[in-house]
């Protein structure tokens, strides 16, 4: 079988239906889908944060051989579990969902082997009610995609089954819930539209991203939709889309930080000047953006950036049909704030993880967790963000180079070396993250 990508936990704010409300979930993720055509090297790329108190640690799953008729246990809450085994807490699979039913708020799942990208949007069909309702659009080859928290598969041609597929339900659970008259064309995204999308399909980020890749398009904040995809100006590179993911909007109209300014003096020939405060940021909480905007009314007006304190992973999965199975997909994974964190490459054939990976720390300190390996820099950066910002992106940088500079000679290697390849990134990766701690509890060592 070929490599194959399945993004299941691209949650966004859509609606679980019921006779007498619609309930909303958080806005949790963001995915980038880009079909063979668009990218620079003709692999196809699919990608997902998952933004939120969630689990942190991941496995390999060996593969294995199982009897007709075995069942898998599915339980609800495994994203808050702590190790593999915690119990605390595709057309195929839409029909299942449809027979044994949906048990969560909506959701984007996207689906990539290296020929082809889906985007396929998730949700239950009423109250009490067995089944789920589902629409899938494929990405077309020669473009890019994108998904945060907001439906956005617009008209369904079931004829164009190469493309387009969807529930026989979704046009009869709309009319039932007085989500759509019957009346004109079926759009998906309007009938199962949600509070957080404002009757439209796009929010912050869909717009900032499709815009970034496309500006020859000329869209604008005000359109009341925008296309399900688009073609890129010029091919996209796997490393662009994780610079999207490290997107705060710095130097937009959207930069949270640019009312943040302080006076400095006059000082000796130099003049008196504004300037953005060193310890503006984009990941203000909440209490500090109030206590801002109290002081001076309208200092920060929040955004939804892409990247955000909150993140639990992310990753960029590049799937490469010209290459073997093993080396040819790579998922590169990160923990944290997906603007600051390094990315660890772990390709199909990877085998083990270091041990960092087995444990979530999301709930307690854990020195050994992999999140604490990278959570204290990247918080302590933030401090007096403008001033630590240069020399940490630099050390962002300089990881994913060294990642990148190392994969040709992988290509014709043993899959045994593909193990010791992740293990090497890790490691120099998380050494580099402590001395970035240490050096600044030096720099903040008097008050912060």
């Amino acid at each position: 079988m070929k490599h194959i990508a399945i993004v299941l936990l691209a949650f966004w704010a859509f609606c679980t239906l019921s006779a007498q409300e619609q309930e909303f979930s958080a806005q949790s993720c963001t995915s980038i889908m880009v079909g063979r055509l668009a990218s620079t090297d003709g692999s196809v790329i699919t990608s997902h944060t998952c933004d939120g108190r969630y689990r942190t640690w991941a496995w390999i799953e060996p593969a294995a051989d199982h009897p007709k008729g075995a069942m898998h246990e599915v339980l609800r809450g495994t994203m808050k579990t702590a190790f593999r085994g915690d119990t605390t807490g595709v057309k195929l699979m839409g029909e299942l969902a449809q027979k044994y039913g949906y048990g969560d708020s909506g959701e984007c799942l996207t689906l990539a082997d290296p020929k082809e990208v889906w985007q396929f949007e998730i949700l239950g069909c009423g109250k009490d009610e067995i089944g789920a309702v589902w629409a899938a659009r494929r990405i077309p080859d020669d473009h890019v995609g994108v998904s945060a928290n907001i439906p956005r598969i617009g008209s369904i041609n079931r004829k164009d089954k190469n493309y387009c597929m969807a529930s026989d339900n979704v046009e009869a659970v709309a009319r039932k819930y007085g989500l759509w008259d019957g009346k004109g064309e079926f759009v998906f995204w309007r009938a199962y539209n949600c509070d957080y999308a404002k009757g439209r399909n796009f929010h912050d980020r869909e717009f900032f991203i499709l815009n970034a890749l496309a500006p020859s398009l000329g869209l604008t904040y005000d359109m009341d939709e925008l296309p399900f995809s688009v073609k890129p100006d010029d091919k996209v590179d796997v490393r662009e889309v994780m610079e999207l993911f490290r997107a705060t909007y710095e130097g937009s109209d959207f930069d949270m930080c640019k009312n943040v300014i302080i006076e400095r003096p006059a000082k000796g020939e130099e003049p008196a000047r504004k300037e953005i405060s060193p310890v503006a940021n984009p990941w203000l909480t909440t209490t500090m953006r109030n206590t801002l905007n109290t002081i001076a009314p309208g200092t920060v007006e929040f955004r939804r950036t892409v990247a955000v304190a909150w993140c639990a992973y992310s990753h960029v999965t590049q799937l490469r049909s010209w290459l073997p199975d093993a080396v040819g997909g790579i998922c590169w994974l990160s923990v944290d704030n997906s603007a600051q964190s390094p990315r660890i490459p772990v390709f199909c054939g990877t085998s083990k993880l270091p041990e960092a990976f087995l444990k979530c720390g999301q709930n307690k300190w854990d020195e050994d967790a992999v999140v604490w390996k990278f959570r204290p820099a990247n918080k302590l950066a933030t401090l007096a963000w403008q001033s630590t910002k240069k020399g940490f992106m630099e050390n962002v940088l300089a990881i994913e180079d060294t990642a990148f500079e190392g994969l040709p000679d992988l290509e014709s290697a043993p899959a045994t070396a593909l193990d010791g390849y992740t293990a090497a990134i890790f490691n120099q990766a998380a050494a580099l993250w402590k001395d970035m701690e240490h050096a600044y509890w030096v720099k903040f060592g008097t008050g912060f």
